[in-house]
């Protein structure tokens, strides 16, 4: 659920609300149809099972995906490696992929474990960044509150992660909410511009 470039007092930002927005729209997107992946192939396993070929790819996908969008929102900034938040964010991103690779080799319980810390972590590091941005692009309020519930839902996943009843069906809710609050960021964000051009 996270979006990570913060703008650096060294380089000249390209970060315009439009740029985000169509960003946000293409999370959402993403999100909308990885649920739809995880609803119609795997809800129902829980944490005991292994999971399914399926389940495995569908896993390690999302949070890859994050990194990839971090670093299309670094481009578009025009940040580069001066953005230190953005380039923290990938490399979680890729150790939580490698870890994901290794976890659903083992159980369903392993696979939310690392993805609960991987999302704890993922909205603290929001968090931030929404609120720096706050000056610079404005109507961040969506992306404060999605960085929230990211850290409450990691810690909730990672302590389900041994429930014998908990499952992707979870997971799958988590990326709901997470479209719910791109495509919310959407509007506020198109509300602002419409403002400041009047």
């Amino acid at each position: 659920m996270t979006q990570t470039t913060v703008p650096s007092s060294k380089t000249r930002t390209t970060t315009t609300p439009s740029g985000l927005r169509s960003l946000y729209l293409i999370r959402a997107a993403f999100s909308l149809i990885w649920v739809a992946l995880v609803a119609t192939t795997s809800a129902s396993l829980v944490s005991t099972d292994k999971p399914t070929v399926i389940a495995a790819v569908l896993l390690v996908i999302y949070p890859l995906w994050d990194v990839i969008a971090t670093l299309l929102e670094r481009r578009m900034a025009g940040t580069g490696s001066t953005d230190r938040v953005g380039t923290t964010n990938m490399a979680l991103g890729l150790a939580t992929t490698t870890g994901m690779i290794i976890a659903v080799f083992s159980t369903i319980g392993t696979a939310l474990l690392v993805f609960g810390i991987w999302a704890l972590l993922s909205g603290a590091i929001q968090l931030v960044v929404a609120i720096q941005r706050r000056r610079t692009v404005g109507a961040q309020w969506p992306m404060v509150i999605s960085g929230g519930l990211s850290v409450l839902a990691g810690a909730s996943f990672a302590a389900m992660s041994t429930s014998a009843t908990s499952g992707l069906s979870t997971v799958a809710g988590y990326s709901a909410f997470g479209a719910f609050w791109f495509l919310v960021s959407v509007i506020a964000l198109s509300i602002r511009s419409r403002r400041a051009q009047r």
